[in-house]
């Protein structure tokens, strides 16, 4: 596992808390909940976003994921394609956006790089449009980043200078289209 980052600010915390309203908050996990899915999968959890599933909630009804809001830790949207197990303490694949339905070396049938892309070092943070879905990386040098993967490749949100967490759920509250 990495080591653990800072804690979140009480101005970060208290954004998280304005931006899901108490009545749409599925309960928070608790550290000790929290602490054993990270060892379970070998990974430490980004901040803020550990501290909110931990403190603050663990998933929404409401939130920047538009098909179903924020999903709970673990929990993956309805649709999820079935690529194999998640890895989330496994190293993330990708240092840059990749278009897959435009790489010839990718087998149409089945790829382990695009498998690797959707189950390998990230938590899924809900699904947007059916089959696209945003990721919290949780490991290498893109970790702390959100990403959205899709049928036709991956890439950081918005842009090369991805959002974390915070930077995300900020965007959505303020009312933003995603890549305004």
């Amino acid at each position: 596992m990495s080591a653990p980052d800072t804690y979140p600010s009480d101005t970060t915390l208290h954004f998280l808390r304005t931006a899901f309203p108490e009545e749409w908050r599925e309960s928070p996990l608790g550290e000790a909940a929290v602490a054993a899915w990270e060892a379970e999968n070998g990974v430490t959890l980004p901040e803020p976003y550990r501290t909110f599933v931990a403190e603050i909630s663990n998933g929404s009804a409401l939130g920047p994921a538009g098909d179903g809001g924020l999903q709970p830790l673990g929990v993956l949207p309805d649709g999820w394609p079935d690529l194999g197990p998640r890895r989330p303490g496994a190293p993330f694949p990708l240092d840059a956006a990749w278009n897959w339905e435009d790489d010839e070396t990718v087998d149409p049938d089945g790829d382990p790089r695009t498998d690797a892309a959707y189950n390998d070092g990230s938590v899924v943070l809900g699904s947007e449009d059916g089959a696209t879905y945003w990721l919290l990386v949780t490991t290498g040098p893109r970790r702390g980043e959100v990403w959205m993967a899709g049928d036709v490749g991956a890439a950081p949100a918005p842009g090369d200078v991805a959002w974390g967490f915070e930077e995300w759920v900020r965007h959505w509250h303020a009312g933003h289209e995603w890549w305004d």
